[in-house]
């Protein structure tokens, strides 16, 4: 049968890649599964609970040198001296190609699980929705509890206050979930997109859709923004820019697959805004929506406080990691053959795009070969 390792995260990181509950599934599978010390800590899952459902509790350099398949959800801080050794994460290849490479020189098989196909039968694996869906909510939060003002409607004896206008940049997973927490919230509640068939979503949500005509066909980009024409990109800021200067909380969630997220916010723009008005960029872990978006920062541009966080996620990290942990549970059901023992079929659709390097072979992902092709040999 198969050890599986489950790593602690780095300390930026406060998930971890499986719950103690999805650790009894696999063991209750015949397979044996080893925690790192204090894993799910941060998640409030602590060795004695992993313990108790079997798992085994062993120290990181135990677990790299001796389990088959290591799980974890970034790359920080493994080693690439791990040959013949299975990886699955989240890891961002397209972003980190030298370290792909490094990976792929070492005998290492990699599985990174954003590189998953948008098919019916991934679903179920699919972590960048499942965190992106946290993501969202937890953006609306985030801005209610900093923003200085009420989201809804209020009415009292002393007067009436005037419900918040938040607009959301991007109608993806995290997007719609921002427009559903929003409106909960009271606010009013303005969606961009690229895509004419994200109108009737965001609306069934209570959204106002803006539509700007002449996008590019976004139908097999995957739920991803694509690059768009210079007319049309003049068009969307312009269109932007007349909404921006009216909105108090704005939320941007559009990214490119495999290249810089679209500045699609300018300075102007920023400055046009009314003071105390707040911005939340998602996409700032690949440069952000804004000209202005630090990653992991809060800063200050004229009266608008912009904050970069592409990790909001692990700040909800007890259900993250319950649904991260899901998702990687229903991938491993793909890498056990009828015997038990590990088969990595990369004729399946979904391990030939998520395996980014394999030791059989030196890289395995075509959207690789295209893109790095100068780093892996």
């Amino acid at each position: 049968m198969i050890t599986i390792g489950i790593l602690k995260e780095p300390s930026f990181e406060s998930r971890v890649s499986m719950l103690s509950v999805e650790v009894a599934a696999l063991i209750k599978s015949g397979n044996t599964v080893w925690v790192e010390n204090g894993a799910g800590a941060r998640s409030f899952c602590s060795d004695a609970e992993y313990a108790a459902i079997g798992a085994v509790v062993k120290s990181r350099a135990e677990i790299l040198a001796a389990a088959d398949i290591i799980l974890s959800i970034n790359s920080e801080d493994i080693p690439s001296s791990l040959n013949g050794k299975v990886l699955i994460g989240v890891y961002q290849p397209l972003f980190n190609s030298p370290l792909m490479a490094d990976w792929s020189h070492q005998g290492l098989t990699v599985l990174s699980l954003d590189m998953l196909p948008r098919i019916t039968r991934a679903q179920s694996m699919d972590v960048l929705s499942s965190q992106a869906n946290i993501a969202g909510y937890k953006a609306v939060v985030l801005a209610a509890s900093i923003y200085p003002h009420y989201f809804p409607m209020m009415m009292t004896a002393a007067g009436s206050v005037a419900p918040a206008k938040v607009m959301i940049i991007g109608a993806g997973v995290a997007g719609l979930q921002a427009i559903a927490t929003a409106r909960r919230l009271g606010a009013v509640v303005e969606v961009f997109d690229t895509r004419p068939a994200a109108k009737e979503e965001v609306m069934s949500l209570g959204g106002r859709f803006i539509e700007v005509e002449g996008a590019a066909d976004v139908s097999k980009a995957g739920g991803y923004a694509v690059e768009q024409t210079d007319a049309f990109q003049q068009k969307q800021k312009d269109m932007i820019a007349a909404h921006i200067k009216k909105t108090d909380i704005l939320i941007t969630t559009a990214q490119i697959r495999g290249k810089k997220a679209p500045v699609l916010v300018t300075r102007e723009m920023i400055a046009a805004m009314k003071p105390g008005s707040l911005i939340i960029d998602l996409a700032s872990a690949t440069g952000g929506n804004t000209e202005v978006t630090k990653d992991n920062a809060t800063i200050q541009s004229g009266g608008v406080t912009v904050i970069g966080n592409s990790n909001l996620a692990s700040t909800l990290p007890a259900d993250a990691s319950k649904l991260y942990g899901k998702n990687i549970a229903n991938f491993l059901s793909l890498l056990v053959n009828d015997k038990g023992d590990m088969a990595i079929n990369l004729q399946d659709e979904i391990i030939k795009a998520t395996c980014v390097t394999s030791a059989e072979k030196a890289i395995s992902s075509s959207t690789i070969t295209l893109i790095h092709h100068e780093h892996i040999a």
